[in-house]
């Protein structure tokens, strides 16, 4: 994550906000496999980082493991491989988002989680028809560059479960 990033986002995004005020919303951003993702920020319940993962035998690839968080066992997905992406390494930025979705917590291991972000719902735009992005229930253009794709996170609880 740089500055400039991070400048070149907010300044994009308040440029795209100032139309309607009555249906803006908070969303997380967070980085996978160089793609720019938002997810609801309501969903969110925290963000861990250097956390131990437990291995579990006999699950789906893209389950990472569990966690205990203060007693709670969470279990963690890692988002690449549930993409049908490689599986990503732990670095200095990955993070655990650990999301509540109707009373169910479920982690998502990223590479890195950028910043939360403004973003009014009229000004994001359905997945077309034939794309291949089944997590993902939206997108926004924000330069030519720079697209971020909106996480559907009760598909992902509905899938993963």
């Amino acid at each position: 994550m740089t500055e400039e990033y991070n400048e070149m986002d907010m300044e994009k995004s308040q440029a795209l906000n100032v139309e309607i005020k009555e249906d803006a919303k908070k969303f997380l951003t967070f980085l996978s496999d160089g793609l720019t993702f938002a997810i609801d920020a309501t969903n969110v319940g925290e963000i861990i980082t250097n956390y131990p993962i437990t291995m579990v035998p006999n699950v789906p690839s893209f389950i990472k493991g569990i966690i205990n968080l203060r007693g709670q066992i969470i279990p963690i997905i890692d988002i690449r491989e549930k993409m049908h992406k490689m599986p990503l390494e732990e670095t200095d930025t990955s993070c655990i988002i650990v999301l509540d979705i109707n009373s169910t917590s479920i982690g998502i291991f990223v590479d890195a989680v950028s910043h939360v972000v403004d973003i009014y719902e009229s000004n994001i735009s359905p997945m077309p028809p034939n794309s291949s992005q089944e997590l993902v229930k939206g997108m926004m253009s924000l330069s030519k560059e720079m697209v971020i794709l909106f996480f559907d996170c009760e598909l992902l609880l509905q899938d993963t479960m």
